[in-house]
Parts: C-alpha cells; structure tokens; sequence
C-alpha cells in the first residue's frame, strides 16, 4: 500500500490518494471492522477480489455490496465493512468542497452511505475502472486516478464558501461551534446549509469528529493517559469521553487500545 499527496492541480479538492494489492490470508474467516468518522467524503475502487462488504448493524450477518467503485460520503459515526479481502484497491480522501468540483453534486447528497460511483459520474466511471485494471503497479493507478480528478474539473471551479472556509479553519484551530458562527459572518442557519453543501455535516457534527480525531490521535500516542486525552481534546471529563468515543466508534477506548490497529481509524471487531 502505498499513499501520497496529489499533484498541485488538484490540492484544493484531494487529501490524499492511496493504492495498493492485499494478498489472500491464510485463513478464510470474514473479519469485521469499524472504519471510523473523519469529516471527509472518500472514492474506492476495488478489483481482482470480492466487491465491498459493508454491515448495517452489529446483527446484520448478511450485509451488503454497494459495488467496485463508490463514493464514501461524509459521516457522523462509523459504518462496519469486511476488512482484508484480497484485490487491487485505489482512492482518494476528499476535501471540503470537492463534491461539487469534482462529482458535480452535493457533499450533503452523498453523506451517510457509500454510492456506486457510476450512480454520480456515469459512463466516466467505468471507463476509470477499465483504465485501472489495465495498470500494473499502484503508482501507475494513482497516476491514471489523479489524470481521471483533472477531467472532472468544472470550468467553473469555484473554491469554498468564504464563510464555510472561516468556519472551517476556526473549528480546526480549536474553537467552539457558536466561535466559528461568528467567524463565519453568518447565522447559524445559514451557515449550516452552506456547511453541509461543502462538507456534507453540520458544523457542530465536524466540531464532535475534529474532537474523537484529537483522541485518537492522544491514544496512538506512547505514554499519554486516557484522563489527559480527554482533557486535550476538550471532553468535559473521563465519562464524557468515553460515551462519545462510543457513539462514534461503536468500541470503547479501551477496546480501541486493546485492538491496536496499524491504522487509527480502521479497528478490528472480529
């Protein structure tokens, strides 16, 4: 697996690409994990293995398959998946904003649930997944993926709301939700919708994941209490971090640490 930046072109509207091939494991028990919120809307592309397997509920044994090719759109809590199946995998994480530049869509239309791609970009989308089997390194589909983002990009490319970009930089520096309103210059209505068109939740939504992200990345840190975590990431006390780190996972700190996951946000369940 590999990861890195886009190229300058594309900055604005993509975090981070990633590629890479997952052998078969040894055994073939399924296994299940939580692939935690992040505020930010992802595309995944899988072939030479089984499609994605996502879960609706703990009890949900059966699943579903949302398709090889899909737009992960922004979410409030985890969803669960079936993790380790062999194959080829490419994506990009998405910026705030990029919805609309890039998928010509809303963030707000596509967030809480995985869509097929096809579903938003049409033919171009299967033309992309074509021009990706036929690559044989993951550098070379990176390349293919990043060349496939600069054809999306309207002519109109417009940047973020100036007011959802000062709300956004306001709460990524730590400030409160009624903070980033003021920085905004607009109502808290107004910027709400606006928020949601960029990003896909509300402002106050991204504030309680900007907060879990501050712990885990507490937790993923050598030395560090979970007492101190807390406090750090701006939970009132230890039960309110734990109740949310809950709501949003679905695990509890300690069962978080107890799974020391090789990434922080993807934690095995079983």
């Amino acid at each position: 697996m590999i990861t890195r930046p886009p190229i300058a072109p594309l900055r604005p509207f993509v975090r981070l690409l990633w590629a890479g091939f997952t052998p078969a494991p040894p055994s073939v028990c399924p296994v299940r994990e939580h692939v935690l919120p992040t505020g930010h809307m992802h595309l995944a592309l899988r072939w030479g293995g089984p499609p994605l397997h996502l879960f609706r509920d703990p009890q949900d044994t059966a699943g579903y398959f949302p398709g090889d090719a899909v737009v992960g759109g922004a979410r409030f809590g985890h969803y669960a998946k079936e993790a380790g199946a062999p194959g080829w995998s490419v994506g990009v994480q998405l910026a705030p904003g990029a919805a609309g530049a890039l998928l010509g869509t809303s963030a707000q239309d596509l967030a809480e649930r995985h869509t097929p791609l096809a579903d938003v970009c049409g033919a171009s989308a299967t033309d992309l997944q074509h021009r990706l089997q036929e690559q044989h390194g993951p550098e070379a589909c990176l390349r293919v993926l990043e060349c496939w983002l600069l054809a999306r990009l309207r002519n109109s490319v417009r940047g973020l709301h100036p007011a959802v970009a000062a709300a956004l930089a306001s709460l990524h520096g730590g400030a409160q939700v009624q903070q980033a309103v003021r920085a905004s210059g607009l109502s808290h209505r107004h910027l709400i919708a606006h928020f949601r068109e960029a990003t896909g939740l509300a402002p106050k939504q991204h504030a309680r994941v900007l907060r879990l992200q501050a712990a885990l990345a507490g937790l993923d840190t050598p030395g560090l209490q979970p007492a101190g975590i807390a406090a750090d990431a701006g939970f009132a006390d230890q039960a309110h971090f734990t109740r949310e780190f809950r709501d949003l996972t679905g695990v509890t700190p300690t069962d978080w640490l107890r799974a020391a996951p090789a990434q922080r946000n993807h934690v095995r369940v079983g």
